[in-house]
C-alpha cells in the first residue's frame, strides 16, 4: 500500500525532545514501513524515518528562530500533498483541519487523526462544514465534545515494543512525565508525593504560553525538600526515569484525550496513579496497571500501595494492548476499507479495553 503520512512541523519527527503528535507519528511511519508498505513521510527536513522523507522545511519550526509565521509553511505543505495525491492510496493527516479544504477536492482517500482537545466551541462549526472528512479519535472519551464529527475509529496510541524497558522501580520516587501547564498540573504531583511521604522527580517541558503559570504557581513549590525538577529529557533517558521510579503521577486537570506518559510508563513496568478523568479509564487497568483516583488524598493513599502490583504484568499489558504494530495493524484496517469505498458507519472500528478490533 502507498501511505503518506502528514506531520505537524512543530517538531521534528521523532521530535528532539518534548512533542506527542510527532512522537506517533515517527512509530506509526517506522511500523508501516516493517510491515512492507511504501510510505512517505512530510515532515520537517531534521526528521529521520525509515520511510522516504519529504521535507517540507529545513527543520522543525520551533527550534527556527527564523520562522514567525508558523502556519505558512504547513499550508504550502499541505497543497504538495494535494498535488501528489494521486501517488498514493491513502493519505493520513496528523495536522487537524488545515488539510481537509484542499484533500477532500484530490481524488484520494484520506483520513485525520485527531490529537488534540476537542472542546473549543469554534470546531463545533467547523466539523458541521466538514461533516463528510472521516476522523479519529484516540480514544472514546475524547469525542464526547465533538459528537457530530464522522468518525470512523478510534485508534489508541502505541508504542516500538523494546523503545522503553522494564526497570525495578529501585529508586523509589514518583515521576511527573509531561509538560508544566495548569492542565497538567504538577502542582497536584507535588502536593499527592507530599501527602504520601515519597520523593517527586518532574521531568517536564515548560512552554513558552506556560512560563508565567510555571514562574508564579510552580518554581515556589521546587524548594520543597521532597521535589527534584529534571527538567525536559530526551527518549533515551525515559527508561531509567520512568525505570526506576515508584510509580508515575498523573493527575490531570482536564479531559486528557489519551496520554503518551501513562503507556511510556507500563513499558517500564511501573504503575500509574491517575487521575479519572478523559481518557484514563481507557488506558489504566483499575489495580493492574496503577490506580485511578477522584482526589489528591486518593492519589496519595494509591501510592502508598504502588508496591503491591506486579511490574512484569504491567509490562505484559503494555505488550498486548499498547505497541506500535498493534497501532499500525489497527491503522491498515481502516486504510483499507476506505480504499474500498466501504461505507463506514458512525463509531466505526474501535478498540476498546481488552477487545479486539471491530470490523464495521
Amino acid at each position: 500500500m502507498r501511505i503518506a503520512q502528514i506531520s505537524p512541523l512543530m517538531e521534528a519527527v521523532p521530535p528532539k525532545f518534548y512533542g506527542g503528535t510527532e512522537r506517533i507519528v515517527a512509530y506509526l511511519t517506522d511500523a508501516l514501513v516493517a510491515m512492507g508498505h511504501d510510505v512517505t513521510l512530510f515532515a520537517s527536513g531534521d526528521s529521520v524515518t525509515t520511510a522516504t522523507l519529504a521535507s517540507a522545511c529545513p527543520q522543525a519550526l520551533r527550534l527556527d528562530p527564523t520562522i514567525r509565521d508558523q502556519v505558512a509553511p504547513l499550508i504550502a505543505m499541505l497543497e504538495i500533498v494535494a498535488q501528489r495525491a494521486g501517488e498514493f492510496d491513502v493519505i493520513h493527516l496528523h495536522s487537524d483541519y488545515l488539510g481537509y479544504s484542499a484533500l477532500r477536492r484530490a481524488g484520494t482517500p484520506f483520513l485525520a487523526t485527531l490529537h488534540g482537545r476537542l472542546d473549543l466551541p469554534e470546531l463545533r462549526p467547523l466539523y458541521s462544514v466538514f461533516s463528510d472528512v472521516p476522523v479519529v479519535s484516540i480514544s472514546d472519551a475524547q469525542r464526547a465534545p465533538l459528537p457530530q464529527a464522522r468518525y470512523i475509529g478510534t485508534v489508541p496510541h502505541g508504542l516500538p515494543d523494546r523503545l522503553l524497558l522494564p526497570g525495578s522501580g529501585a529508586g523509589g520516587y514518583l515521576a511527573f512525565l509531561g509538560r508544566i501547564s495548569p492542565e497538567k498540573a504538577p502542582d497536584r504531583a507535588i502536593r499527592i508525593a507530599a501527602l504520601a511521604g515519597m520523593k517527586l522527580k518532574i521531568a517536564a517541558k515548560i512552554d513558552r504560553v506556560d512560563q508565567q503559570y510555571f514562574k508564579e504557581e510552580i518554581e515556589p513549590l521546587l524548594a520543597q525538600p521532597q521535589v527534584e525538577f529534571v527538567g525536559e529529557i530526551t527518549e533515551a533517558q525515559k527508561s531509567e526515569f520512568l525505570g526506576n521510579a515508584a510509580g508515575l503521577v498523573f493527575p490531570i486537570a482536564w479531559c486528557e484525550p489519551f496520554g503518551l506518559a501513562m503507556i511510556e510508563a507500563m513499558a517500564c513496568g511501573t504503575p500509574v496513579v491517575a487521575m479519572k478523568n478523559g481518557s484514563v479509564p481507557e488506558v489504566v487497568d483499575e489495580g493492574v496497571t496503577g490506580f485511578i483516583v477522584g482526589s489528591e488524598v486518593e492519589a496519595a493513599s494509591a501510592a502508598r500501595r504502588l508496591h503491591l502490583l506486579d511490574r512484569s504484568q504491567i509490562r505484559q499489558v503494555f505488550e498486548e494492548r499498547f505497541t506500535a504494530r498493534r497501532m499500525a495493524e489497527d491503522y491498515v484496517s481502516l486504510y483499507q476499507r476506505l480504499i474500498a469505498g466501504s461505507v463506514l458507519a458512525p463509531g466505526g472500528l474501535t478498540r476498546r479495553r481488552h477487545l479486539d478490533a471491530v470490523a464495521v
